[in-house]
Order: structure tokens, then C-alpha cells, then sequence
């Protein structure tokens, strides 16, 4: 499956980490890649932010691609797809980026033979350190499926989840950065309300949040040993570790993700 030519239809944020991604990776060629964007003013932009070819007209997205990335708004998901059902190449495989949109939904717009990847990335793999979770159709081969690892592992992790775990994604690696982006936030502000400098507190911060989690990533131990060999006993740490305990940290964070998993929900019904 070399030189797979990949096309996005809409190119906000997520698509733009993703495509940045892949070309910082070198694991496709920038003439491999076709976007579609609403205007002129915001293909522009693309054009010269990625060197590659950027268009209006979604058709022609669809009838280069042999991955269709979907990357519009859960809403126009209906309209895109019987916009550009006949121009879809039958092998061309379809990804959807959207929370709460089954599997299913791209079949009954398309058709039942055709190959459907549902994914959930997040915005770190702008910087090669995305998280991407996925699942997929039985019309998608092991050969395909490997591919589509591979060109997720160039912006960061992966894993491949069965659909009915997919609705739970958005909660825990998804929407999950935001969460983290306000746990620096707080720390730095700390920091500040010290008398740090900010752009140090910031560093502090982040640098810390970045180093924890790559501890887990490595060591492969447990969160919660971990912790604790940071704590002394009688210490600093152990005592800000109650504190957190007393204010229901933890309870926060569940409570947070079953609303992301409530809403999810919703935008199926």
C-alpha cells in the first residue's frame, strides 16, 4: 500500500494537526495530500501554510483520494456524504474524525460495501505526539488497517478499540487535553501567585505535566506507584496529594468525562 494518496474534506484545526503531522514525519510526500476548504481566504492560508494542494470543491477531494478523511463539523457529515458519493473511488477508504457518528451512518449514506474507518485523534499530533484511537468496518482489510496504524503512528500513538468502546474515546483521550491544558494553567498560576516569572512557571508547568506522562509511558508502572514515590513520608508532595484528595480531584475529573460521554450521546440522537 505504498503512496496512498490521502485527502481531507475541511481543514480546521484537527485536520491541520494531522496533515502537519504526517509532513513532519516524512511519511507521505506533500503531493500525496488534496484539501478542501469553504473559501478562498482559508484555502489560501493552507496553501501556504503547507505547501500542498488546497481546493473548493469536495468532489475532487473525493475522486483523488484512496483515504477520505472527513474532517467537517458532526452536522455536515450527511450533506458531505451525499455530496460526494459518486465521486468515491470503490476502494477508497472513508475516515470520519466526528464524535458520536456510528460506523453505520457512513454505510447508510454510501453504501454497505463501502470501507469505513471511525477514528478520534487530538490535537497534540501537531507536534508528533498525538493520541489517535480507531475502529473499522469488516470491508477493511488487516493490510489496509496496518496502513492506517502507520499513518497514525506518524503523529503520535494509536490504538484500535471494537465501535461500541468508541463513544467513550472523546472523554478519555479526545477532549482530554483541554483538561490538561487547564491542570498547567492552575500550576503555573501557582507558581505566579509566588512570585515566579510566568514564562518560567510556564515551563515549570508544562515541562513537569510532559515528564509524568512520559514516566508512564516508560516505566510502565502504575500511576498510583508512581505518585507515591514522589511522596515522602511527612512531606510536601503527601500533603498537597490530601489536599487534592480532600477537594475531589479525582471525582472531578470522572464527573468531567461522564459529561463528555453524555454529550456524546446526544449528538447521535
Amino acid at each position: 500500500m505504498d503512496k496512498q494518496r490521502i485527502g481531507f474534506i475541511g481543514c480546521g484545526k484537527m485536520a491541520q494537526a494531522m496533515v502537519q503531522g504526517m509532513i513532519r514525519s516524512s511519511f507521505i510526500d506533500r503531493d500525496q495530500l488534496i484539501v478542501s476548504t469553504k473559501s478562498e481566504n482559508s484555502a489560501e492560508s493552507v496553501r501556504e501554510k503547507f505547501q500542498i494542494q488546497v481546493t473548493l470543491d469536495n468532489k475532487e477531494v473525493a475522486s483523488f483520494a484512496d483515504i477520505l478523511i472527513v474532517a467537517v463539523k458532526p452536522h455536515l457529515y450527511g450533506d458531505i456524504l451525499t455530496e460526494i458519493k459518486n465521486s468515491v473511488k470503490k476502494e477508497t477508504i472513508i475516515v470520519t474524525l466526528a464524535a458520536g457518528l456510528d460506523i453505520s451512518f457512513v454505510e447508510n449514506k454510501l453504501s454497505s460495501k463501502t470501507k469505513v474507518i471511525r477514528s478520534m485523534p487530538n490535537t497534540p499530533s501537531l507536534v508528533g505526539e498525538g493520541m489517535t484511537v480507531f475502529s473499522s468496518n469488516k470491508n477493511v482489510s488487516a493490510e489496509e488497517i496496518e496502513y492506517l496504524k502507520k499513518l497514525f503512528l506518524s503523529f503520535g500513538k494509536v490504538e484500535v478499540v471494537e465501535e461500541r468502546l468508541m463513544d467513550y474515546i472523546p472523554a478519555i483521550s479526545g477532549s482530554s487535553p483541554a483538561y490538561v491544558y487547564m491542570f498547567i494553567d492552575a500550576l503555573a498560576m501557582g507558581g505566579v501567585r509566588s512570585g515566579i516569572p510566568a514564562n518560567k512557571a510556564y515551563q515549570m508547568a508544562a515541562q513537569s505535566v510532559y515528564g509524568a506522562a512520559k514516566m508512564v509511558l516508560e516505566t510502565g508502572k502504575h500511576p498510583s506507584v508512581l505518585q507515591m514515590e514522589v511522596c515522602t513520608p511527612g512531606g510536601t508532595t503527601i500533603e498537597a496529594v490530601n489536599t487534592l484528595e480532600q477537594q475531589h480531584f479525582k471525582g472531578t475529573i470522572l464527573a468531567a468525562m461522564e459529561s463528555c460521554d453524555r454529550k456524546n450521546k446526544q449528538m447521535k440522537s
